[in-house]
């Protein structure tokens, strides 16, 4: 399969002149991880992320996309979708733009890594407990922890979403989009007097209910409730213990045999 049979032929974008504050709201309003960045030509420069909205300080509305504008590989629709996941993976990027050719870097559309995790052959998924792929060293928060506090690890570790865990017990999930939807900038933590919304506590923002899979449960299973609920990752639970974490990229790596 090429990438021209799955890639979205008619993309969200932005020019390198758009506003940041209208890229965070593209972003945050149709739950996408990435925008490619145009010239006013059509002309690919790039890529802005929704990393990259969380690493935003400034609060004016005429700073533009322009400075924010991170490098991403440009592809075309003859590419194999598997080759252009590796490449994605490699390159740690969610999302390539696809160009008309490489002698003309014009958009003709977009390619995602969930876009590939959509059209896996569930009859070629190696038949591994998730055990076997899944993250050990969970990073956790609390409730109670400040909204900030976590906003600034997303940022420092590029995590895309971490566990809530109360009591020892798993109660839900925050994820860059929860933190994104709820409000416009959370600020780091200074010497100031913070505003009330830097202090608002993780409970205010996370995702409920909580999808999980059991470390036995087969990673096909695991893809199948994926794509059923429409989750980038999933807790690891046995016995109702956080035993680990896995996500699409996992998923993604161990189709490849990677």
């Amino acid at each position: 399969m090429l990438v021209e049979d799955i890639l979205s032929k008619d993309p969200l974008y932005v020019e390198d002149s758009t506003f940041l504050t209208k890229a965070r709201q593209i972003i945050r309003d149709n739950h996408v991880r990435a925008l490619p960045v145009v010239n006013s030509q059509g002309i690919v420069l790039g890529i802005v992320t929704n990393q990259d909205m969380l690493r935003v300080t400034s609060t004016k509305s005429n700073v533009t996309i322009s400075g924010f504008v991170v490098q991403a590989p440009t592809i075309t629709g003859q590419m194999d979708i598997l080759d252009a996941a590796r490449l994605m993976l490699k390159e740690r990027k969610t999302l390539l733009p696809v160009v008309e050719s490489e002698d003309k870097p014009v958009l003709k559309g977009v390619v995602s890594l969930l876009d590939v995790f959509k059209n896996i052959d569930l009859d070629k998924v190696p038949d591994k407990p998730v055990s076997d792929i899944m993250i050990r060293k969970v990073v956790t928060t609390r409730p109670d922890d400040p909204i900030t506090k976590i906003w600034d690890l997303m940022v420092e570790k590029d995590f895309t979403g971490l566990p809530v865990v109360k009591d020892g017990k798993l109660i839900g999930m925050i994820t860059r989009f929860d933190m994104l939807k709820g409000t416009a900038r959370i600020g780091k933590e200074s010497e100031r007097k913070p505003a009330d919304s830097m202090q608002m506590p993780v409970e205010k923002f996370m995702s409920s209910p909580l999808f999980s899979v059991k470390p036995q449960d087969s990673i096909r299973a695991a893809i199948e409730l994926m794509l059923k609920h429409d989750v980038g990752r999933m807790s690891v639970v046995d016995e109702g213990k956080l035993v680990g974490i896995v996500d699409r990229n996992d998923l993604i790596k161990s189709y490849l045999g990677e």
